[in-house]
């Protein structure tokens, strides 16, 4: 089947793209909103795109009335944020925390999201996630005819569990079955990685 996407409306392209791009990892993205309460909600429009400087970016659409998504709001260029990776064990939480709440109202005192302080560090961090960046807004735009709001954290400091991290001279290594991450299907659907298999790349 070819599907020509010119001719479907942005709800069906949407739905057709994060059913075949897929896995996604989720950004977990924690914020502060202007009262001082906390954000958390869910992202699977996420991905590293730079490494020097190191940056990663997020991409969200509107609230069903329209309004600007929470996150969006609060991540203004300069702002602090931490992202987490959150493993396959947490889906109910992430997927509890995508709720829409009035702006102001903290996702983790209705989900009861444990968080713990991160040294020299303006916001906390949640407890039992594996991976966790600790970022600063470092700019924004905003693309499509909706439009979708871009943002790009710099990463300043990565936490790793030391159940997931080794480092060999220079190097740092990851478990991704430690990790266990979970990963963003489309419409309802969730995955875990599987099996992870290694190929060396050409010379």
């Amino acid at each position: 089947m070819n599907i020509d996407l010119s001719t479907l409306s942005n709800t069906n392209i949407y739905h057709v793209m994060t059913q075949t791009i897929i896995p996604r990892p989720i950004a977990w993205v924690l914020s502060e909103n202007s009262n001082a309460s906390m954000n958390l909600a869910p992202f699977s429009y996420f991905n590293a795109v730079c490494s020097d400087p190191p940056l990663c970016m997020l991409s969200m659409g509107k609230k069903p009335d329209g309004a600007a998504k929470d996150t969006a709001t609060n991540l203004v260029v300069g702002a602090y944020c931490v992202i987490h990776i959150a493993h396959l064990e947490q889906a109910d939480t992430v997927t509890a925390t995508a709720a829409t709440l009035e702006y102001g109202e903290s996702e983790i005192d209705h989900s009861r999201v444990s968080l713990v302080e991160h040294a020299n560090w303006p916001l906390k961090r949640i407890s039992d996630c594996p991976i966790a960046y600790l970022c600063k807004v470092h700019s924004t735009s905003e693309i499509g005819n909706t439009p979708q709001q871009l943002v790009f954290a710099q990463a300043l400091e990565l936490y790793a569990d030391d159940s997931v991290i080794s480092q060999q001279n220079e190097r740092f290594y990851i478990d991704a079955l430690a990790v266990n991450p979970l990963a963003r299907l489309g419409a309802n659907q969730y995955a875990s990685i599987g099996d992870v298999i290694s190929k060396s790349r050409p010379k």
